[in-house]
């Protein structure tokens, strides 16, 4: 069975938990990386005799297993990842980690069992069938790592990952073409973890030839691993400070290349630190500030790249409209046509700093004939991610389509000319606020509507998509009062209802669900035909891609929120699923397994979460159905039998309620069932026994009967119970049985249309009640707001006030 992505992150994470609390999480990353490189090597030439890393016997990840819970497992674990390094140039790049060192792992038994757990959790992992083409489980695993690593690490040591939703946009901003030949350069001079190059390689269908440089060691290390867990063997990645030495020359220059990615430290104060000028990288523009190395770096990548190159960098927002030198450099590179297009990210989108930051796009190819600069505010579209923002598909994808399509969109994206940029009242100032205000509109309160009477008609054409939707509607909501101001038809408490039961407001709920349909209907032979070649990136690709287009021309619907939802459904869910049709085909991935077990660090025995468990304790089997839970197989083919379940589950819950509310009034102090209650509880056995004692005692008639009654009900809640579990049971087993009897077809249509289609069409469909929700809250605050005049408000507090004075004379008070 293929290792599903959300599985893969949980063992790997749970590596990470055998090291936390011994050291930071810039230290033990290297422990958790190091055996992901390990493994991945070591189960890749197994199956590929053509793989470029050769691992020899006495190190690899077998050789490893073989070492676990040795007293010396930590020193032979480093003179085995040492011989893996030795055998293929990579000393001091794979051996970093120490697995013998007693200070971070303990000493003893204690770093012996770590080292061993370590290896245990990497040991049932099979990487054998990932592909390094983009969409690979392991490129994935290591960004998720790289990504908690740098989540946990905090402060400057999340500059060595750059965030994989900015890498994907900076990559497309490229716009690579698809014949573009492998022996096309891409260059990082701050490469840190190599994902930004990896991401851009990734973009072009033949690959790229790629260069990097990285100063901090320990990163350097880490870049060329990652290279080599995505397949780029042939890297050239050299360690050194970018801007002091600079490893890529050729003849006295800088050495130039097709395209440029880079992430700097922002306004790194000390770049002046050895800074060597003999490179030109500065002329014809002034020298940057010496405590602030934001434009060294970017005028060392306009220096990089080739006549025709194309870079995108990332770099703080300040560069945009800081003054003195750097407003002098910026004015230079705009008077060369070089920078093409500056998106405006969130803020608190990097790791280590929560300034908002920007990508600049620099274009070498006819820059001289450049007359605008393209500007998207992207600052608004994020989500929240625990204590960071992150970029969702839905905002990298109308990045990606503004800048492509050159889209001007109101309050997001313009062309601006050079000549506004150059005005004198901006005077080369690229701060985007400037150029596009996509600031909220304010909610204004009219005067005129709280003295008069009405909602303002201004009111009412702000929300004019609605009206354009349902063209109607806003006839049956409201009537003319006086020039500019209309007044509610309806009653507060009946919009909701105006509106959803309204025939528009139907008709365009049932046209987005035919639009849905007739797009899974197209797409629905691309996903029957998913074989062991399929790519799943290309998959997502071609079905999102179409969602898209299906809905930019209908009206008011968000074509970007449709498509959030279809992702939004692929990275928890379909994605997986996928994987595994991929790895096992469809009838392979649809069989049940027995769940995996393992040990704790107390050697207790755990289990894998199961679906359903078939016998008792000492021979229970636990069926895990990875493909299609059983519930879709109960659903179409078991209907009655889970018709009578629920029936059979209702009653229960009448069962339970009944016992809960008998026992609420009698079970208390001086109550009927008062002498039955320990501990503040009463159960059927305590009733019984206070049963025996009442009779024997002679108790009061009222309280025997209660007791009987009360046991009546719990014997009552028991036999539903038994009745719910014994209908459980039964579906089960026949489903479990309809697991083998499934044909492929069956299972294409369980998976296609039942699982996928219909979790898709949910939550399409709760966009679009988001949607009239949004619609009828609005309306509801207009209501409100203009609900009362002001003299109406003043006569209310006067009539008010006279009832308040006549009470008080009643009671004698007299003003």
């Amino acid at each position: 069975m293929a290792l599903k992505k959300s599985d893969l992150y949980s063992s790997l994470w749970s590596s990470a938990d055998e090291l936390r609390g011994s050291m930071d999480a810039s230290q033990y990353k290297d422990y958790v990386l190091t055996l992901l490189f390990v493994k991945y090597v070591s189960d890749k030439a197994k199956t590929d005799k053509s793989a470029l890393i050769y691992v020899p016997d006495d190190g690899s990840f077998d050789y490893l297993i073989s070492l676990k819970g040795k007293p010396d497992v930590g020193e032979k674990v480093n003179v085995a990842i040492r011989r893996l390094a030795e055998e293929n140039d990579l000393l001091g790049v794979i051996n970093n980690a120490n697995f013998d060192d007693p200070a971070k792992l303990g000493s003893g038994k204690e770093l012996q069992d770590k080292v061993s757990n370590l290896i245990g959790i990497f040991q049932d992992m099979d990487f054998t069938g990932s592909k390094a083409e983009g969409d690979d489980l392991l490129g994935d695993a290591y960004e998720y790592l790289m990504r908690h690593f740098a989540t946990q690490s905090g402060k400057s040591k999340g500059q060595f990952y750059t965030p994989a939703e900015v890498s994907r946009i900076m990559a497309q901003l490229l716009q690579i073409p698809a014949n573009t030949p492998k022996s096309t350069t891409v260059y990082d001079p701050t490469c840190g973890s190599g994902s930004l190059l990896i991401k851009v390689a990734d973009a072009a269908p033949n690959g790229l030839t790629i260069y990097g440089q990285e100063n901090d060691n320990a990163t350097w290390a880490l870049a060329r691993m990652n290279m080599i867990l995505h397949g780029n063997e042939t890297h050239d990645l050299r360690q050194g400070n970018t801007l002091a030495t600079p490893k890529f020359t050729y003849n006295g220059n800088l050495q130039t290349f097709d395209y440029l990615v880079a992430n700097p430290p922002f306004s790194h104060k000390t770049w002046t630190n050895g800074f060597d000028y003999s490179f030109g990288r500065f002329d014809g523009f002034d020298t940057p500030p010496d405590k602030n190395g934001d434009y060294a770096f970017l005028l060392h990548m306009v220096k990089s790249l080739r006549p025709q190159g194309k870079g995108a960098v990332v770099l703080p927002h300040g560069v945009l409209f800081r003054g003195n030198s750097e407003a002098r450099i910026r004015t230079e590179l705009i008077k060369r046509g070089y920078i093409k297009a500056i998106i405006g990210l969130p803020a608190n989108l990097f790791y280590g700093t929560g300034i908002p930051a920007c990508l600049i796009v620099l274009d070498k190819e006819d820059a001289q004939a450049r007359t605008g600069i393209f500007m998207i505010d992207a600052s608004k579209g994020f989500a929240k991610d625990g204590p960071k923002n992150r970029l969702r598909p839905r905002d990298m994808h109308k990045i990606v389509d503004a800048f492509t399509g050159g889209k001007e969109i109101s309050g997001y994206s313009r062309v601006v000319p050079v000549s506004e940029i150059a005005d004198p009242k901006n005077d080369y100032n690229l701060n985007i606020p400037r150029y596009i205000d996509s600031s909220e509109p304010e909610d204004i309160q009219d005067l005129r509507a709280h003295m008069q009477g009405g909602v303002p008609d201004r009111d009412l054409d702000a929300v004019q998509p609605y009206w354009d939707a349902f063209p109607s509607l806003r006839a049956e909501l409201f009537r003319p009062l006086r020039e500019d101001y209309s007044k509610f038809a309806v009653n507060k408490s009946d919009i909701q209802a105006k509106v959803t039961q309204s025939p528009e407001y139907g008709a365009f709920a049932k046209g987005i669900a035919d639009t849905v349909d007739a797009w899974w209907a197209d797409k629905r032979k691309l996903l029957v035909d998913i074989t062991t070649s399929t790519r799943a990136n290309d998959l997502i690709q071609n079905v999102s891609e179409a969602l898209l287009e299906a809905f930019r021309p209908r009206p008011l619907i968000d074509e970007y929120g449709m498509y959030e939802q279809l992702m939004s459904y692929w990275n928890t869910s379909m994605h997986d699923d996928v994987a595994l049709i991929v790895s096992d085909g469809w009838d392979g991935s649809a069989r049940p397994r027995l769940a995996r077990t393992w040990k704790d660090k107390n050697n207790k025995p755990k289990y894998e979460e199961a679906h359903i468990v078939t016998g008792n304790r000492t021979t229970a089997k636990r069926w895990v159905m990875d493909l299609i839970p059983p519930e879709y197989v109960v659903a179409r083919f078991f209907s009655q039998e889970k018709a009578e379940l629920d029936g059979l589950s209702l009653e229960q819950e009448a069962a339970s309620q009944a016992v809960e509310g008998y026992t609420e009034e009698h079970a208390v102090e001086e109550g009927l069932l008062w002498e039955a209650v320990e501990d503040n509880k009463i159960t059927k056995t305590l009733a019984a026994a206070r049963l025996r004692v009442a009779r024997r005692e002679g108790a009061e008639a009222d309280e025997i009967e209660a007791l009987q009654h009360v046991i009546k009900l719990y014997e009552a809640e028991a036999a539903a119970k038994k009745a719910v579990k014994d209908a459980t049971a039964k579906i089960e087993q026949l489903a479990l049985a309809q697991y083998l009897k499934l044909t492929t077809d069956d299972i294409q249509l369980l998976v296609i249309d039942d699982k996928w289609g219909g979790a898709i069409r949910r939550q399409i469909g709760a966009e679009v009640t988001a949607l009239g929700q949004a619609l009828i809250a609005r309306l509801r605050v207009l209501g409100n707001r203009y609900e009362s005049t002001v003299g109406e408000l003043e006569a209310e507090v006067e009539a008010l006030s006279a009832k308040v004075t006549a009470h008080l004379a009643v009671m004698g008070f007299k003003g």
